[in-house]
C-alpha cells in the first residue's frame, strides 16, 4: 500500500491501475504509448527469472485446475483459444496464435493428469 510519503510510487500505481481499464493502453495512440515505454526501465536479468518462475507455476496450476474440470470446462477453455485473434483491421501475430495453440496444449497435458489420476468427468 501506498503511504502519504511516497507520492511518487502511488502516482505511478496509480497509472499502472488505469492501464487495465484500457487494456493496457491497447487504445492509446501510438506516441503515447512510444512516450510511456521510453520512461519504463528495462528489466534485470532477476527480475526476468522471476517472471519465467512464476510463468512456469502458473502453467501448472492453470494445468492442476484443468485436470479437476469437467468436460464442458475444458471444452470451454478450446473454444476461448479459437477467440485470440487481432483486433478488426490488425494482422494475425505469430505470438497470438502461438498462445491459443499453448492453450489447447494445457488442456490436453490436464487430460493426461486427469487420466492418470482415474479422475471421471461425471460432473
Amino acid at each position: 500500500m501506498p503511504t502519504e510519503t511516497d507520492p511518487e510510487r502511488h502516482k505511478l500505481r496509480q497509472q499502472a491501475l488505469a492501464r487495465w481499464d484500457t487494456e493496457g493502453g491497447a487504445n492509446s495512440p501510438p506516441d503515447e504509448i512510444s512516450a510511456w515505454m521510453s520512461r519504463v526501465p528495462p528489466l534485470t536479468n532477476a527480475e526476468l527469472t522471476q517472471l519465467q518462475v512464476r510463468v512456469i507455476a502458473l502453467e501448472n496450476l492453470a494445468i492442476a485446475l484443468l485436470a479437476e474440470a469437467s468436460d464442458p470446462q475444458r471444452e470451454l477453455v478450446r473454444d476461448m483459444a479459437g477467440y485470440i485473434s487481432p483486433r478488426p483491421g490488425f494482422t494475425r501475430h505469430p505470438l497470438t496464435l502461438h498462445a491459443a495453440a499453448q492453450m489447447r496444449h494445457l488442456v490436453e497435458r490436464a487430460r493426461y493428469f486427469s487420466e492418470l489420476d482415474g479422475s471421471t468427468d461425471q460432473r
